[in-house]
């Protein structure tokens, strides 16, 4: 009979270690300290942007602990829905802070500001009147009056800050297989219009029209939320009130267009209530003065092109 192979070992003083079951410690000792790491690393990403103001970080620093921070945490936990969904929101803080970060210096922003070119393709839509200054001279009510339609209408305007992240939540829960396409998608959206915002920061109608530069366009939305919210309008206007020159692409637009797209992904009438709120929006973003239309096609064309690139890797 043959004798069975035996084991090699590595002795320490009276106990003896088969070579193998250290090499497993080893690697479960290597891989303890990249969790360790990389959960460090996920702490110190989503710290940075907190700090940034406080700390005086350069903007390299925060731009490198941030973006690698979803990373980090793929590397620090198992996968489970709440991992994905975690990768998600530590991929919109970094994107968020990257939002922000030019109207750090609002005197240079203001010198790289692009002013007259939206307001003359917009021209040329309304043939001769931008559709914002036509759209208000014909339903708004002058200076400082809220009439129920500009309540209404901002109200789809206010309800677009949760609409982007509520769409792919309901696809990690309803449809998980699909949530890593739907959310790269959704971050895709945002992170490239923030390139734009980065290269050419743009004036959106209020703002132009604040200036002199275009007819008189009122932003109503600050109307109808001094109207209905009341003393906690400012608090809230100044939360969200991160960077104001950054019109181009409409990212309100781009982002409801893939949310839609993501919508009839999981169901033809999930894809309706999407694309009903999507066309809702649109009219409100040209109404309230918040957008051009040249700004939200260009968000639509953003959202197309992400979505074309997605089919084809």
């Amino acid at each position: 009979m043959r004798r069975p192979p035996r084991l090699t070992t590595w002795s320490s003083g009276s106990r003896r270690y088969p070579r193998r079951a250290l090499a497993r410690g080893r690697k479960r000792n290597v891989r303890r300290a990249i969790r360790t790491l990389a959960a460090g690393a996920v702490v110190a990403g989503a710290a940075a942007p907190l700090l940034r103001h406080r700390l005086n970080l350069p903007r390299p620093v925060v731009s490198a602990l941030a973006w690698q921070s979803p990373y980090a945490l793929t590397l620090a936990v198992p996968r489970t829905r709440l991992r994905d969904a975690g990768v998600y929101a530590l991929q919109m803080f970094a994107y968020l802070a990257h939002y922000e970060m030019p109207n750090d210096d609002p005197d240079g922003l203001l010198r790289r500001l692009r002013v007259d070119y939206p307001i003359q393709v917009d021209r040329a839509i309304g043939r001769g009147v931008p559709p914002s200054v036509r759209l208000q001279r014909r339903l708004g009510g002058g200076e400082g009056i809220v009439r129920r339609h500009d309540l209404w209408l901002s109200w789809v305007h206010w309800i677009w800050f949760f609409v982007p992240h509520t769409t792919v939540s309901y696809v990690l829960w309803r449809r998980p297989e699909q949530f890593p396409r739907a959310a790269g998608q959704m971050a895709a959206v945002f992170d490239l219009g923030c390139v734009v915002y980065w290269t050419v920061p743009t004036a959106p109608p209020w703002w132009a029209a604040r200036n002199g530069n275009i007819e008189p366009v009122r932003r109503i939305m600050v109307d109808a939320g001094e109207h209905y919210w009341g003393r906690l309008w400012r608090p809230l206007y100044d939360s969200l009130a991160g960077n104001p020159l950054a019109a181009m692409p409409s990212l309100h637009f781009g982002t409801s267009v893939m949310a839609a797209h993501v919508l009839s992904d999981v169901g033809r009438g999930h894809g309706a209530v999407g694309w009903t709120y999507t066309a809702a929006l649109g009219f409100a973003l040209v109404y309230l003065g918040e957008h051009y239309v040249v700004d939200l096609l260009a968000g639509v064309t953003l959202a197309e092109a992400v979505r074309l690139g997605a089919r084809r890797l």
